[in-house]
């Protein structure tokens, strides 16, 4: 039985109608499948194990019209041959226990040189001081990855702010060390870092482009848009930075995977535009954001705001599957992640790795449960010195898993969604969980379609560049 985490790599392909054989007696609330509409035909979504069926009109008509008269669909209207059977569980109920812990990110410079206005962190200083790491903390942190990986494991150590390039030595330094000392303990790592690219040098460049770095860079679009939300701290725009810093790839070295994140505030306006610039500019993947939380109200999505913004989103993930069925390269992420998701059957109690495989350390070597949550003693896991705290991980994935939560136990997206981001949901509750099932109809008819009218698209999916980010939805 799937705990969630360990993602099976089943492919669960669209079954042809013809394979499916009415089952006797069997009731499922609509919490537990989805029936999606599609431009090429009617399926059935079963939440549980994530599994895609086609079904004849019929079929899709008379489970629809049981739904809305008894509330369930019961007898002979759900398949019989769903793999695994009917009774048959994929997620356990069962909280997960913390695992070892594949990935540390390091907040090495909690400062910032720019002064975004939906900026949730406080310029990186999460209410604090402006500070930054040492380097002696910082192999702590590489020695603590190392530490609590298994064997033969593939680590990643990421790189945060605020601004990380703010303490460029520490960054070079630790990326080095880590190099070495996870060779020496048989790990394969991987590198990240998270930078506005307004400070990126020569120097950078090379580092990013002779070690497996995934190199995410914050811009939010053209310089009209970028700059009025992302202005450097003296007031000027630093759209033009970011470029000089792009520039810095071209010359002197690219990383393993270029991204692009992109924060979007209910005054961005149309997206498609938006994403069409930035793929233009040579990212391997374009990624959108919206704002949940933020100093400033007007910032942050409410839930009206919502309703634009999956407009804005299905328009761009139009655009992508009218791309990738011409077999063109259209990197849109959010749209890609989906898919592959959908393709190989995740299904998941919990929305990401944090506290489980996956924590975070401040300047001083204190560890929290994603980078978001730094500084934030509800969410703290221990420390370097001590080593991460096995009964706080054990208490937030006990209180997180996705079957024991209001209103999500009984979501049909639940599985996919996981219950949402731990840092949104403590501040701003669930108020983005409308758009979240809108956005994955929208994907699930697309999946639909795309993996009937092109499959072979789906033989290449997991070759695609998609830089590692926080959710999919």
């Amino acid at each position: 039985m799937n705990d969630g985490m360990d993602h099976e790599s089943r492919l669960f392909k669209i079954l042809p109608a013809s394979t499916h054989s009415p089952t006797s007696s069997i009731g499922h609330d609509p919490d537990e499948f989805r029936l999606v509409r599609s431009r090429v035909g009617h399926h059935l979504f079963m939440v549980d194990g994530s599994r895609f069926y086609d079904l004849d009109v019929s079929d899709f008509t008379r489970i629809q019209e049981s739904v809305q008269l008894n509330g369930c669909a019961r007898i002979d209207l759900l398949p019989a041959s769903l793999p695994g059977g009917v009774g048959d569980r994929y997620i356990s109920a069962i909280p997960l226990q913390p695992q070892p812990v594949y990935s540390i990110s390091i907040n090495v410079a909690q400062a910032c040189n720019m002064a975004c206005r939906y900026c949730y962190a406080d310029e990186g200083r999460f209410g604090g001081e402006a500070r930054f790491m040492c380097e002696g903390v910082a192999n702590q942190a590489v020695d603590s990855l190392i530490c609590n990986s298994l064997p033969d494991a593939s680590i990643l150590l990421g790189f945060m702010g605020g601004e990380p390039l703010l303490n460029r030595r520490v960054i070079h330094s630790a990326t080095r060390y880590a190099a070495k000392a996870a060779q020496a303990a048989g790990r394969k790592i991987r590198f990240s870092i998270t930078t506005n690219g307004t400070l990126i040098t020569e120097e950078d460049a090379k580092l990013f482009s002779e070690y497996p770095f995934i190199v995410q860079v914050s811009l939010d679009g053209p310089p009209e848009i970028n700059d009025e939300a992302r202005p450097l701290k003296g007031g000027s725009g630093s759209y033009e930075r970011v470029i000089a810093g792009l520039e810095m790839f071209s010359r002197f070295g690219r990383p393993k995977t270029l991204s692009c994140r992109v924060t979007v505030t209910p005054s961005s306006g149309r997206l498609l535009p938006i994403l069409e610039h930035l793929i233009s500019l040579g990212f391997d993947d374009v990624g959108f954001s919206p704002v949940l939380v933020s100093p400033d109200p007007k910032c942050s999505f409410s839930k009206l705001d919502f309703d634009q913004l999956l407009v804005e989103m299905a328009e761009c993930a139009l655009k992508t599957s009218v791309e990738l069925a011409a077999g063109r390269p259209f990197p849109f992420s959010n749209f890609l992640t989906a898919l592959s998701e959908i393709h190989k059957g995740t299904h998941r109690p919990y929305p990401c790795g944090a506290g489980a495989t996956y924590l975070s350390v401040n300047t001083e070597g204190i560890l929290y449960a994603c980078h978001r949550l730094v500084d934030d003693p509800a969410f703290e896991m221990g420390d370097l010195a001590n080593g991460p705290n096995y009964s706080r991980r054990r208490e937030l994935l006990k209180r997180s898993h996705v079957d024991t939560i209001e209103p999500c136990r009984a979501c049909w997206a639940r599985y996919l969604c996981g219950g949402g981001c731990y840092h949104e949901v403590s501040r701003r509750g669930r108020v983005a969980c409308d758009y979240i099932r809108g956005w994955l109809d929208v994907c699930l008819a697309s999946y639909a379609e795309l993996s009937t009218e092109c499959p072979e698209m789906f033989e290449k999916i997991e070759d695609v560049k998609i830089a590692a980010s926080e959710d999919y939805a």
